[in-house]
């Protein structure tokens, strides 16, 4: 029998991965040698099954490394539709030094536990800015009630913090009938905000939310976008006062 050494296993595992990937490029190992190597692979594998735990982790560590690239990338690459678009809500300071982007759905459960998270880095950072993207991703209730989040911002961009935290912690599902009980609720004429729903857009707004989320594989809310870091769901106020003093220490989009 062949001594199972390392150097012995990495080029059975090649083999191995020849046979399975490419029968025709193996054809120099006979039958029988192909039987031998899988045996002994086998067999180191069985009595050494923590070695395929590790493979599993290093694979999956290497997977989150290049998806955590990608995004940076496509940060980078659509920086300016994400922290620019005239077509997004921008809270806090609009002339901050940090911008937080946070896209959201107004059913969203975890959205409604991170709404005070938000609100108090809002009250305690005065260098903070923020844009919310109205990103439906639950339903068709959700992307009623975003257009008519959208048709408020068009007609009353100062009431719509008000109607934004009514809605979203709002109880029960929320849908278009909800979103324009809302907007009444905050004095605002129903009549125009339905006027508004057939502005292009609005339809237009949305989409761009839809095809940045699709760029940086976000698609869950909340999702939260920094200039070097994207951020998926409720992590919590410490880790998001972190990640944005992170940005500050960094003073760089490229940082």
């Amino acid at each position: 029998m062949i001594a199972l050494s390392k150097p012995f296993l990495a080029a059975a595992f090649a083999a191995i991965t020849l046979v399975a990937a490419a029968p025709a490029q193996a054809a120099s190992f006979s039958e029988d040698q192909q039987a031998e190597i899988g045996a002994l692979v086998k067999d180191y594998l069985m009595k050494n099954p923590e070695v395929i735990r590790d493979a599993m982790e290093e694979l999956q560590r290497k997977e989150q490394a290049a998806e955590a690239e990608a995004r940076k990338s496509g940060v980078a690459k659509y920086a300016d539709q994400l922290f620019n678009s005239p077509r997004h809500v921008v809270l806090g300071n609009p002339k901050g030094d940090v911008t937080l982007v946070e896209f959201f759905d107004y059913n969203c459960g975890y959205c409604k536990r991170a709404h005070a998270d938000m609100q108090k880095l809002l009250d305690e950072d005065k260098g903070l800015r923020v844009i919310l993207k109205e990103f439906p991703v639950l339903g068709q209730g959700s992307e009623e009630a975003a257009q008519v989040a959208v048709a408020v911002n068009k007609v009353a961009p100062e009431k719509y913090k008000a109607f934004y935290d009514e809605l979203l912690m709002s109880r029960g599902a929320v849908d278009g009938a909800r979103a324009m009980a809302v907007a009444a609720d905050i004095g605002l004429d129903k009549a125009a905000i339905q006027a508004h729903l057939k502005d292009p857009e609005v339809a237009a707004t949305i989409n761009e939310s839809y095809a940045l989320a699709q760029v940086l594989g976000i698609n869950g809310t909340p999702s939260y976008v920094l200039q070097n870091d994207v951020v998926v769901g409720a992590v919590g106020y410490d880790a998001l006062k972190e990640k944005i003093k992170s940005v500050r220490a960094c003073g760089s989009v490229t940082c």
